[in-house]
């Protein structure tokens, strides 16, 4: 029997390396699954999320109608709760596993400016104008578990004009500040709907920030009477978010 070191093949060697890079990857990706996991389980860090429940009686309307139609339109002043309740009623699907992916947009226009004013790569553009529906989702699915879902795409966030030539399947869809969308783009939007999917659109006709026609008007104008679809519409006695915004309300529609 020879001795000293035993010699190993390159073969050998190059499986030993890839074994040893298997076990590093698998590694972390352990370390990873236990965050996320600690993040899902209630009995850790995250706090027990109440039940969504409606507070005014147009909310109550609002999730009906997203439970029961596959197109829902919400429509009123800011403060509401329309993004509140469809992003928190999409965490839940997804959690359930009654979709398998959400997806958020809203149009590349806001106050009177344009995704081109903000510094920054797409992602960094994006993450300003998504903040309501991020905190929504962190707040019900957890911080940790959200980051995971939009790292592997259960959940993306995406300007309107990205969605040419989708077609948006098992999924829950919102489209938020529809009101400055044209009536060109809402079409383009909505002939998106496949098969398994629920879309809800939600804006305030008086905020427009675009010059002519505005897309939400207009689709509700033409689709209100279509079995599948639902008009909830909100007034500032449905103000939820403080007593200050519904007086505010109030002045500017005087």
């Amino acid at each position: 029997m020879s001795k000293g070191r035993q010699k190993f093949s390159k073969a050998d060697r190059r499986q030993h390396r890839a074994e040893l890079r298997a076990q590093r990857v698998a590694a972390k990706n352990q370390s990873f699954v236990e965050l996320v996991q600690s993040e899902v389980r209630p009995e850790t860090q995250r706090k027990p999320v109440a039940p969504l429940q409606a507070r005014t009686e147009a909310q109550g309307h609002y999730i009906i109608a997203i439970e029961s139609a596959q197109l829902t339109f919400g429509v009123g002043p800011a403060g509401t709760g329309k993004t509140y309740i469809c992003a928190a009623m999409a965490a839940e699907a997804l959690s359930e596993k009654r979709i398998e992916k959400i997806i958020l947009t809203r149009p590349a226009v806001e106050a009177g400016e344009n995704l081109g004013f903000l510094p920054g790569e797409l992602e960094d553009k994006i993450d300003p104008y998504m903040a309501p529906f991020m905190d929504v989702l962190h707040e019900r699915l957890g911080r940790g578990f959200t980051d995971y879902l939009l790292k592997t795409g259960a959940i993306e966030c995406a300007p309107l004009a990205f969605m040419r030539g989708r077609t948006f399947k098992n999924a829950m869809v919102i489209l938020d500040e529809a009101q400055n969308t044209t009536p060109t783009q809402m079409k383009m939007f909505l002939t998106r709907i496949g098969e398994g999917s629920k879309v809800v659109v939600n804006g305030d006709p008086a905020q427009k920030d675009i010059p002519g026609a505005s897309g939400l008007a207009d689709a509700i104008g033409r689709l209100e009477s279509l079995n599948r679809v639902r008009v909830v519409h909100f007034g500032r006695e449905d103000v939820v978010r403080s007593g200050l915004v519904q007086a505010i309300v109030e002045r500017y529609e005087q």
